[in-house]
């Protein structure tokens, strides 16, 4: 059984861009006065949006970053085994969401589970999405195989890297 548990974070979009076009910064009597004056506070406020939803996005990744944290933390007589998972290539399903195999190799004599936290990153390591799955009863000695899936659209180059595994 696979279970899978995601942390949602904020994306942010920006489906718009402020385009200035025409001000009138000319000192003639074409433009009425103070359009050039106008047009830097509106450009200001706009920047502040911008700055105050990716300081909204930064704060929800790390949320989701912290909430799987704890819930890995949560599980009890756990071993880190982090370096027994491999991960698959990164693909984009049909929602647009990205998407990667891993498969977690239990090396134990008995039968054990997996909490696996998948951080999808861009080229520079930046966070964009965490995703953490559960590959439940993986007999001894064998692999256990999931997908993890981010929880929005990602875009352009993205990267998976296991950040943290537990075997229970």
């Amino acid at each position: 059984m696979t279970r899978r548990w995601t942390h949602r974070a904020t994306g942010v979009t920006l489906a718009g861009l402020v385009a200035f076009t025409g001000v009138g910064c000319s000192q003639g009597s074409s433009g009425p006065s103070g359009t050039g004056s106008k047009a830097a506070s509106v450009a200001s406020q706009a920047s502040a949006a911008v700055s105050s939803l990716a300081s909204e996005a930064s704060g929800a990744l790390a949320s989701a970053s912290a909430e799987a944290r704890r819930k890995l933390d949560g599980i009890k007589g756990g071993v880190d085994v982090k370096g027994d998972v491999k991960l698959g290539n990164v693909t984009t399903d049909g929602e647009g969401r990205a998407e990667v195999r891993l498969t977690p190799d239990n090396t134990t004599d008995s039968t054990k589970s997996f909490a696996v936290q998948v951080n999808f990153t861009d080229p520079g390591g930046n966070l964009l999405d965490t995703a953490v799955v559960t590959v439940s009863d993986v007999p001894a000695g064998k692999n256990g195989t999931a997908t993890a899936r981010s929880n929005r659209k990602l875009s352009g180059d993205v990267r998976a890297e296991v950040a943290r595994a537990v075997r229970y």
